[in-house]
């Protein structure tokens, strides 16, 4: 977030209204909004470069919130409207966007206090309670103070003795300072087990994934995001002897920093009946030719062996990707949108939960399409001059690569589905 808030403050910017109402305030117009959308990142001990939860702090920067709302910098919410819905949306109303506009153009009264709601609680012990288990990196993991974000790999054995179902999972980033984001995969091969300490550090670096083709991916964390938690009878098979492979998105604060971050884990309580798993939809052949500015590339699933509800959508590409749709064709003929990024943004990368489940019948088929820029006058570009770019997990390669998480009615068709995601 620090680096997407160092820009000029343009203080004539807004929305261009007539007769700007005069009796928008702080105590009962605004702070119900930044309470909202922003308090989760900006208060004190979070990444944000300030807090937004006081009169003081917001109406310092009353001009400097119009211009980044108006012009949409700010909440980060990526997904375009209208083109899938999605839990927690960060994006801002066309009327919130409206009231901070005239609260700025007002001067930034703060009102009556009696009008202040509660503050909502936004920090605090386990929002669904002890979990079953508690999965912690297993010691501090130092961040330099400075250089690019660091995405690294923890591998940590969790403790169970029989096989379980994971209902639901809660993540609390250990230093809020520099945790962007995380994402939770299993490994029952030990593959990660052998890749961690390579470099004699703790964990092993991996450019925003986790490495390895994991046997179950868990789901994600990011600002604003409260627990996952799968719908009822519903949940991931975790054997035991699985390590969790937590992947972190850390940022450098120009200090050395240190992190333990946590994952609780809950389990169901009586037998599942519906079985969640993963579809991955990628394209290995990229190949990218150097100075292109808007090269297309596409992707898409076999038609699917069983029906399937999809809870989530996790699209995935490097710096030079651009733009990213990813849509569901029914046996029927019917389309169903599943997510349109327009100005994709790797330190931006989500996993969006679908604010209703979106079935999905036996026979469809998932497509994607992107757009990449590689050429120079993409900011982003790892190459300077650009160069020809293929698939590949270093940040100067590339990626396509849309993950659905999805449940199955029986233990049948989860068998049926993780033989067809290891085509």
């Amino acid at each position: 977030m620090r680096w997407c808030l160092a820009i000029p403050v343009f203080l004539g910017s807004g929305l261009a209204l007539a007769g700007d109402a005069p009796n928008v305030t702080f105590t009962k117009d605004v702070a119900p909004i930044l309470w909202k959308h922003c308090a989760s990142c900006h208060r004190p001990g979070e990444v944000g470069p300030f807090p937004l939860v006081a009169y003081e702090d917001a109406a310092k920067r009353a001009n400097f919130l119009r211009h980044l709302t108006t012009t949409r910098r700010m909440p980060p919410w990526r997904p375009e409207p209208q083109f899938g819905a999605f839990q927690d949306a960060r994006r801002l109303s066309d009327s919130d966007m409206q009231t901070l506009a005239r609260w700025s153009r007002a001067g930034a009264p703060q009102g009556d206090p009696k009008d202040l709601p509660p503050l909502p609680k936004l920090m605090g012990d386990w929002q669904l309670g002890e979990p079953d288990i508690i999965v912690p990196i297993d010691r501090p993991y130092t961040l330099p103070a400075g250089g690019a974000d660091v995405y690294r790999c923890f591998v940590i054995p969790i403790p169970v003795t029989a096989d379980q179902l994971i209902t639901a999972v809660e993540f609390r980033p250990g230093n809020r300072r520099v945790v962007l984001h995380a994402n939770f995969a299993l490994d029952d091969t030990g593959q990660a087990r052998r890749r961690a300490g390579a470099d004699g550090q703790h964990g092993f670096d991996s450019f925003g994934h986790p490495g390895i083709r994991p046997s179950g991916e868990i789901g994600s964390w990011s600002f604003g995001a409260g627990p996952l938690v799968f719908p009822e009878s519903t949940g991931i098979i975790l054997p035991k002897g699985t390590d969790l492979v937590l992947t972190v998105h850390y940022h450098p604060t120009g200090k050395e920093e240190t992190d333990r971050s946590t994952l609780g884990i809950y389990f169901a309580k009586r037998p599942a009946r519906r079985f969640v798993t993963n579809l991955r939809i990628e394209n290995r052949q990229l190949d990218i030719p150097a100075g292109a500015p808007s090269h297309s590339a596409t992707a898409q699933s076999d038609p699917l062996p069983a029906n399937v509800v999809a809870l989530s959508v996790s699209p995935h590409m490097h710096y030079l990707g651009r733009e990213i749709k990813a849509t569901a064709h029914l046996p029927d003929g019917q389309m169903v949108p599943l997510i349109w990024i327009k100005d994709w943004d790797l330190h931006w990368q989500e996993t969006y939960r679908f604010a209703e489940a979106v079935p999905l019948p036996k026979g469809t088929v998932v497509k994607v399409a992107a757009k990449f820029d590689n050429s120079a006058d993409n900011p982003q570009n790892p190459s300077d001059p650009p160069r020809r770019v293929v698939w590949g997990e270093r940040p100067a390669d590339e990626m396509l690569r849309c993950t659905l998480q999805v449940f199955v009615d029986s233990s049948e068709d989860l068998a049926k589905f993780k033989a067809f995601d290891a085509r």
